[in-house]
């Protein structure tokens, strides 16, 4: 295979299936099918994903978005080879490890000692290169207590760690998550983004789907997003993600906020462990304006100077996490933030990884209205989410004069 070949192309790939009113017209459709001839046979059909063409080079991350029914499954069902096209043709060049639905290819009557070999066999390695594997696999898995159990007294998140295990093990060419990390807890959520890191720097494509445009953003390079069934945008991750949340507020949905993966209102409830010891949360935010704390605080245009303090705690054993923290409008859409991580600045924490960072909007550039202050708490890559902190305190700015808009740009005026 040329260097420059893709690893996956995509041509006029297309999935349809037939509807029918009731189960004795499929019978027919099968042992007679002209008797179903007659009448608009189009109406029969339902389009699970038009025909599109698609390339996708080694190494590259390539993100899919879109509402649930949009065919993102169906596409990355047929790139696994799990699902025949209806029409098209698929090329893949190289060796899939895949992430589907929740617990796709397991036998939930055997252990999970033997759904490794049995997933492993399916990705084509042998009993000797599972062997060698099998360690690792179940030492990343973390469930080598329940690892001789029947898969069908697992819980979600057991069946996430041994899948992503078993799909990641063998140094894939190609991985296929399909919003399946969701469903795991957020320490191994954090360890798995880590490895999947290192499989795209080591040259592993990623065909990437899910519901949280911060993660696209962050991770893929490119990104397709799907409606019902048809390439609406394909394009650079951050041009895509950008329309298609906009995209979802012209229709006024909530999800479009497109922050963490996990947005909550308030402080998370559950705080995310991070190690057998320890846990990464926001433990506290005090906004204040003017030396003034509280929920609910008067700002001034241009004039007031705003704190926003960040408390946290976490695992001294693990990397220091990073924050990022800013205003949002009413409807929940972000309209401007800071990231500690973008801007340079490294926390410090105590030895019980016990830390603090404060940042300061001075002259609040913000114009006339309600805007209220949130935090995020993310790992070291300010890739995956720890815990999220939104409405600590809503900020009412005022101003003089009838000027329009959000925010005040630095400008003057000059005459030629």
């Amino acid at each position: 295979m040329s260097s420059n070949a893709p690893v996956i192309a995509l041509e006029s790939v297309g999935k349809t299936y037939k509807r029918f009113a009731k189960p004795s017209d499929r019978f027919w459709q099968t042992v007679w099918p002209s008797a179903l001839r007659g009448g608009d046979a189009k109406a029969n059909e339902f389009v699970a994903l038009a025909p599109l063409s698609l390339k996708v080079q080694r190494g590259e991350a390539l993100g899919l978005i879109g509402r649930n029914g949009a065919g993102k499954s169906t596409l990355l069902q047929m790139v696994c080879g799990t699902l025949n096209p209806s029409s098209g043709s698929v090329t893949v060049n190289g060796k899939i490890g895949a992430l589907l639905e929740l617990g796709a290819g397991f036998n939930p009557e055997f252990t999970g000692r033997e759904n490794v070999y049995l997933a492993a066999a399916v990705m084509g390695l042998s009993g000797a290169e599972t062997d060698a594997l099998y360690e690792s696999i179940v030492e990343f898995s973390g469930i080598r207590e329940f690892i001789d159990q029947p898969v069908k007294t697992y819980s979600s998140g057991m069946y996430v760690r041994l899948a992503f295990s078993i799909a990641t093990s063998a140094n894939p060419d190609i991985l296929v998550i399909d919003e399946a990390l969701s469903v795991g807890d957020g320490a191994f959520a954090k360890k798995s983004f880590e490895r999947i890191m290192q499989l795209k720097a080591q040259g592993t494509t990623v065909l990437f789907c899910s519901h949280s445009m911060y993660q696209v953003e962050s991770f893929c390079d490119r990104a397709v997003w799907l409606d019902h069934g048809q390439v609406q945008m394909e394009g650079p991750a951050s041009d895509v993600v950008a329309a298609y949340t906009d995209s979802l507020r012209a229709e006024g949905d909530d999800g479009a906020v497109p922050a963490a993966a996990s947005v909550v209102a308030e402080a998370t409830s559950t705080p995310t462990p991070t190690g057998l010891t320890g846990i990464t949360r926001i433990t506290g935010i005090e906004v204040t304006v003017d030396g003034v704390q509280g929920r609910e605080l008067q700002a001034v245009s241009l004039q007031s100077d705003v704190h926003i303090a960040v408390k946290f705690e976490s695992d001294p054993t693990q990397p220091c996490p990073t924050f990022a923290t800013g205003f949002a409008l009413p409807d929940g859409q972000i309209f401007t933030s800071a990231y500690t991580l973008f801007d340079g600045v490294r926390i410090v924490r105590d030895a019980q990884g016990r830390g603090q960072a404060t940042v300061v909007f001075e002259k609040l550039p913000l114009m006339k209205g309600r805007f209220s202050v949130g935090a995020y708490l993310f790992d070291e890559r300010a890739l995956h989410v720890y815990d999220v902190v939104l409405q600590a305190a809503t900020v009412v700015v005022t101003q003089p004069g009838v000027h329009q808009g959000f925010v005040q740009l630095p400008h003057r005026w000059q005459q030629d």
